[in-house]
């Protein structure tokens, strides 16, 4: 009994050794379990250390809703302002008359007229070399001369002869000869004169002159040059000196426009604006532009030159579209568009179509209809999906 527990007590000092009583030769077995343990120890306590310093730390959630931007946004409703086209095109004369020779042509011997003067119906602009006409016109005067005598001459022998018939000294038939005479000169006389009057209507034709009252566009004729039928045109006019801006427009514009409408054209490089009407709509599309032709028709003004390219402004009327701040709309190669707010904020891009640009801001033709959300001023600095603060701002038109 004795030997069992002095056993027990040996093992148990062996797993749980005590400070008193400790012999010299357990020491060494101590040592030997604190070392690793304090090694355990430290290991852990780094780790833990190392996993609270390196974790991300979670905002709290007032901290997240705080973060988001505050952007202004704008409802801009409906408001009813002008409606116009806006439209490129070029300025021609609304009459162009191309003026040639008319006759056989020879050398100009004077060329009167300038561009940009203005010329009477009938006017001379140019005058050609007549002289052997001239020679041939006098010919012919005396040929009508002689034929006249002639006719006077057989007009005097008929009389005679008719006094002479009753008392029996020439017959009848004598007398229809002499009638027959004296009808066949008075018919040379007018065969006569007829070469005459052409001949000098030949030499007339030999002066160009303005088929119409209007403006002398172009002059491609100089003194001395020979000229004839297949010179083509000297000089170029515009009837009544009216002219016409052909505006290139957009086929769903094309319906909105009337003839009487008042435009506003301008040539590049100018700042004035010249006031015009529509006076006609092509009726044809063009099948590879999908562009009409609207004709504008303009008083002739030195800052208007045939050619020129221009831009015009029509006023067609009035309508009710949104109406956004300058700031709002937004540009790229793919054109036109503005940054709305779809669900749960988030910033959605929208396609629209620029209708009439004010003082008061931008018309928009298509793509919105007033009642969205949309971005006033921070567009640039948002891509879609983004989400954001909304503040609400007056709409544009009422301010």
């Amino acid at each position: 009994m004795n030997v069992h527990n002095a056993q027990i007590s040996a093992d148990s000092a062996d797993v749980f050794p005590l400070h008193a009583g400790v012999t010299q030769a357990e020491t060494p077995r101590r040592n030997r379990w604190i070392k690793p343990a304090l090694i355990a120890l430290v290991i852990g306590v780094a780790g833990v250390g190392g996993w609270k310093l390196l974790a991300p730390a979670a905002p709290p959630p007032a901290a997240q809703a705080g973060a988001l931007p505050e952007v202004t946004v704008i409802v801009p409703g409906s408001t009813m302002m002008a409606d116009a086209v806006v439209a490129p095109g070029s300025i021609a004369a609304r009459r162009d008359a191309a003026v040639g020779v008319q006759g056989e042509g020879g050398r100009v011997v004077r060329v009167t007229v300038d561009p940009g003067q203005r010329v009477a119906a009938g006017q001379v602009l140019a005058q050609i070399d007549r002289q052997v006409q001239t020679q041939e016109i006098a010919q012919l005067a005396a040929g009508v001369r002689q034929a006249e005598a002639e006719a006077r001459l057989a007009d005097a022998n008929l009389k005679r002869a008719e006094s002479l018939v009753a008392k029996g000294f020439i017959s009848r038939a004598d007398i229809d000869q002499r009638l027959a005479a004296r009808d066949g000169a008075v018919a040379r006389v007018g065969v006569a004169r007829a070469q005459l009057n052409a001949a000098r209507e030949r030499a007339e034709r030999l002066d160009v002159r303005a088929p119409a009252a209007g403006l002398v566009l172009a002059r491609n004729v100089e003194t001395g040059q020979v000229v004839g039928p297949g010179s083509g045109a000297l000089f170029r006019i515009a009837e009544g000196g009216t002219l016409e801006m052909r505006a290139q427009v957009a086929e769903q514009d094309m319906a909105r426009l009337r003839p009487g409408m008042t435009a506003t054209v301008t040539p590049v490089g100018s700042t004035n604006g010249y006031k015009g009407t529509v006076w006609l709509l092509d009726p044809v599309i063009d099948a590879a532009n999908r562009q009409g032709v609207v004709r504008i028709q303009l008083d002739y003004s030195p800052g208007l030159r045939v050619g020129a390219f221009a831009r015009a402004r029509i006023e067609a009327g009035q309508s009710s579209r949104p109406l956004l701040p300058q700031s709002a709309v937004l540009a790229d190669v793919d054109g036109n568009f503005v940054m709305v707010l779809g669900k749960d904020n988030k910033v959605e891009r929208r396609a629209i179509t620029v209708g009439t640009i004010s003082d008061a801001g931008v018309g928009i033709a298509a793509g919105l209809n007033g009642t969205e959300r949309v971005v006033a001023s921070a567009g640039a600095f948002l891509k879609p999906g983004d989400k954001i603060k909304p503040v609400l701002a007056a709409p544009a038109a009422a301010r």
